[in-house]
């Protein structure tokens, strides 16, 4: 099956709608599916156009979508326009469906089997419907839900529905009370399904849904999106204003919208009327409601403007401009029938785009994101959403506000008249949206949610998918995907490859893509992640993974692995057969493996080569102790349990007075995981080769305890090759040595030996933990953790942050002790604990527990965050 079924609950050939489906329907199309549409004429009763037969309504649309409908709809007995209209006024207005019942039950089974039966005729493997929450046709809605069930367990699909809501009742006219009230307690609300994701508008609309319908599960915030293209004339539009009558010069304020009550365009005659020599252009059909158009031209008459208003009739969308013939609508239309030019050359001529619509009737607002995206400045009505979808985010305009003056204002006429007469004021405007838009209503963002819904499909035998974020890795990433092929002990089908490009410059995308294609037998995907930080790439590459892994039908409830690597670090030939064999006999939620460094890069450097060695040893002992924790470079995590705590989570720091997303993802998520109850398991024999360039390009900054930041930021210096300063290749001095590892280990201990039994004090009762503490410091660390845990009030687990204070104050307490135990068990080499703070000199003994407590949550000076120094790079 490889055809897409397409349904607009809007009853209109073209409107905002029709366009967000064309935009998202060719991502479909290019991936060589079919396109069929339905503009649910048989849906809506209020928009005169119920069982009306398709004309030219195909010419409004790109070649290679194809206008469909469920055959003989007209044909049901009962379901007529007057049915629907008198459901929507009785059983949702009212709640009663007493009279109704028995043929709105017949109804919805009717039109359910005919659904099932053209999806089935079609091959249908995809379904987007758009707007179909909204309870103007109740019965079409239930059918619709039923034929999605039944489809999708006769099939054996997985999520194979995109349910997009651009209107909901408090987003819909709210104060015209035609859907009810909060909570609307008569209109269906959406259907919990593994069939079906949920889409909203914006965070807003995603709150009040789940507000609404608590029960649904998978609803993701997917805006509109436009292509960011500057309009402008050229040979095929350069007419267009001649040829309606527009003078050349003339300032234009374009409008395109339909032409109905809500759209409040007697508000834009207002403004020109205000506005000498000004033309307006609406851009909409007069036929969709005449009482509304008569009543507009009779106003521009009266208001004196009538000359200077041009009712242009509907203009091909501003992304669907190519129609059937395959030419561009650009040519003037000089006959009835389908319009010539598009929204886009409008928007080439115009001063500004006008949206002076009403307070509570629009979700979006789509005109002001096509001003946006085609370099051209707006104006607009504060409606109730604009502060939601374009204010908050920073975009520039004159904004009337609607709830204390109901028409242009003479502030709001002389900011217009400024705009339109100050070219470069105009430009600066248009310059800061143009980019603003970019950044947030660009199309990658919904490419992205269909990848991982849809588009990339999985094969029923994968099991694993390995998550490799990438930033300018061109130099690395051959030999990194080539230790990734060349795995042993695991069938290729059963693991794959995501690749997270986040913003490379370089041939890093180049070189998977060619990777990919050379090497067929390994399905590597690509996936893009604007925001910058690896936190971000490796969250946006395991979500991808786990909502794809849902797809695979029958094996959808088999154990998956999302596994984490990195783009400059290669692995071992059994690295993903060991670590999911690791994960497989413990039924751990996490694995972790074991990483190391080629001693041949550290000939000539035997001073720096110790220092390392320590530390990997340290790190062997603890691990096959307590489990550790994730470490990007490689560890794999159940799908589920991934799942259930949410993922992986972004913490922002400020530095240099930006937000930036935290390096400690990957501990901040093992955390998570470990304090939900859920095991970590360590696997030896999966190993993972660490790139040298980790020590070489930070040496400098780990002798100082300084390799992620200081201060309490925490962030690592560029180490990619390209960067400027050159790598350090001389040994450490005896001074520099010492300082390494005395850095090296205070950021060791408390992550690894304090950390995991603050998570998990039953480790405690573990017999080889006692033999590894003893049993009387076991004892007594229990104690104290509940003693700090009480103390702390610390009952929410989540970022590492929360875990410096307690690990930092427990460190203190303990120190002679622990290293004691590490010299014991690792060796003797290890030594004893770096000398305390200077600022713990004056401290009198018995109130050093006191002063440790205060130093360690000491917020203001980040002493504490220097002193351990997070420099354990090794």
């Amino acid at each position: 099956m490889t055809a897409l079924w397409g349904i607009s609950f809007d009853g209109a050939p073209i409107s905002g709608l029709i366009v967000e489906f064309v935009k998202t329907a060719r991502l479909f199309h290019d991936r060589g599916i079919r396109v069929h549409l339905d503009l649910g004429y048989d849906i809506k009763a209020d928009k005169n156009a119920f069982f009306r037969p398709y004309t030219d309504e195909a010419e409004l649309l790109p070649e290679w979508i194809e206008l469909d409908r469920i055959e003989a709809v007209q044909g049901i007995d009962g379901y007529t326009p007057e049915l629907v209209t008198a459901v929507l006024r009785e059983v949702i207005g009212r709640g009663d469906d007493s009279r109704l019942r028995s043929v709105m039950h017949s109804v919805t089974a009717t039109l359910r089997d005919r659904i099932l039966a053209k999806w089935t005729e079609l091959g249908i493997s995809f379904v987007l419907v758009e707007n179909g929450t909204l309870p103007e046709n109740v019965i079409y809605t239930r059918a619709l839900y039923q034929a999605i069930e039944e489809y999708g367990n006769r099939h054996r699909l997985g999520c194979f529905v995109l349910w997009r809501d651009h209107d909901l009742m408090w987003q819909s006219e709210p104060s015209s009370g035609k859907y009810g009230q909060f909570p609307y307690p008569h209109t269906p609300q959406p259907v919990n399904s593994p069939f079906i994701h949920y889409a909203a508008l914006h965070e807003q609309a995603r709150r009040r849904t789940l507000a609404w319908a608590p029960h649904l599960r998978q609803l993701s915030v997917l805006p509109n999106t436009f292509t960011h293209r500057p309009a402008v004339v050229d040979e095929h539009n350069a007419g267009f204003r001649a040829e309606h009558g527009i003078p050349e010069h003339a300032p234009l304020i374009a409008r395109f919208t339909r032409i109905v009550p809500q759209k409040r365009i007697d508000r834009d005659l207002h403004l020109i009327a205000a506005l000498p020599g000004v033309h307006l252009f609406v851009a909409g059909e007069p036929g969709e409601n005449p009482g509304e158009f008569t009543r507009l031209t009779e106003l521009a008459a009266e208001l004196g403007v009538r000359d200077r208003v041009t009712f242009g009739g509907g203009l091909a969308p501003h992304d669907a401009e190519v129609g059937r013939s395959g030419t561009v609508l650009s040519a003037r239309r000089t006959t009835p029938g389908p319009p010539k030019y598009s929204v886009r050359d409008l928007l080439a001529h115009a001063h500004l785009v006008s949206f002076l619509t009403s307070y509570d009737y629009e979700s979006y607002g789509n005109p002001i994101g096509e001003a946006i995206a085609s370099g051209v400045p707006y104006v607009t009505s504060r409606y109730e959403l604009y502060e939601t979808v374009y204010g908050d985010k920073g975009f520039r305009a004159p904004v009337l506000d609607v709830r204390r003056h109901d028409l242009p204002t003479p502030s709001f006429v002389d900011e217009v008249a400024e705009l339109l007469t100050d070219e470069t004021k105009r430009a600066k405007m248009a310059e800061h949206n143009y980019a603003l838009g970019q950044r947030h209503f660009g199309g990658g963002r919904a490419e992205r949610l269909l990848d991982r819904l849809f588009l990339a499909p999985m094969d029923e035998r994968t099991r694993i998918s390995v998550v490799l974020p990438v930033y300018n890795e061109a130099a690395n990433l051959p030999s990194v995907l080539d230790s990734l092929y060349r795995q042993r002990g695991i069938d290729r089908s059963a693991y794959e490859v995501v690749l997270v490009d986040n913003n490379s410059t370089d041939d890093t995308v180049d070189i998977a893509r060619r990777f990919a294609e050379d090497h067929p037998d390994l399905a590597v995907h690509v996936v893009p992640e604007p925001e910058q930080g690896v936190a971000c790439a490796r969250r946006t590459g395991m979500d991808f993974a786990s909502e794809r892994s849902k797809n695979r039908g029958p094996a959808a409830e088999e154990r998956f692995l999302l596994v984490s690597a990195d783009a400059d670090c290669r692995v071992d030939p059994d690295w993903l057969a060991e670590l999911a064999a690791a994960m497989d006999s413990s039924k751990a939620a996490i694995g972790v493996c074991d990483y190391y460094y080629s001693p041949e890069h550290f000939t000539g450097r035997p001073r720096l080569w110790e220092a390392i060695s320590r530390t990997l040893r340290c790190r062997a002992v603890t691990f096959a102790l307590f489990g550790g924790f994730p470490d990007g470079k490689g560890f794999a995590v159940d799908r589920d349990a991934y799942d259930r705590v949410g993922g992986i989570e972004i913490f922002y720091q400020l530095q240099d007075g930006k937000f930036v997303n935290h390096l400690s993802d990957d501990w901040d998520f093992g955390i998570k995981v470990r304090g939900s109850g859920e095991e970590i398991a360590y696997a030896p024999k999966s190993r993972v080769e660490i790139n040298p360039r980790r020590v070489d390009h930070a040496i400098d900054e780990v002798i100082t305890g300084r390799a992620y930041g200081s201060d309490g930021i925490i962030v690592m210096r560029d180490i990619r090759v390209e960067d400027p300063r050159p790598a350090r290749e001389s040994d450490l001095t005896e001074a520099e040595a010492l300082q390494a590892w005395e850095f090296s280990v205070k950021d060791f201990t408390p992550k690894n030996t304090i950390l995991p039994v603050l998570l998990t004090p039953s480790l405690l009762d573990d017999d080889a933990v006692i033999e590894f503490f003893g049993a009387d410091l076991a004892d007594r660390l229990g104690r104290r953790i509940a003693e700090l845990k009480d103390e702390m009030r610390v009952v929410d687990f989540t970022p590492i942050h929360s875990y410096k204070t307690p690990c930092y104050r427990l460190y203190f307490e303990f120190a002679d002790e622990l290293f004691a135990r590490l010299r014991a068990t690792v060796g003797e080499d290890i030594g004893h604990p770096p000398p305390l703070p200077s600022c713990f000199d004056d401290v009198p003994p018995e109130r050093f527990a006191e002063f440790v407590k205060y130093y360690c949550e000491d917020r203001e000076s980040g002493d504490a965050h220097n002193y351990f120094g997070n420099g354990g790079v090794f």
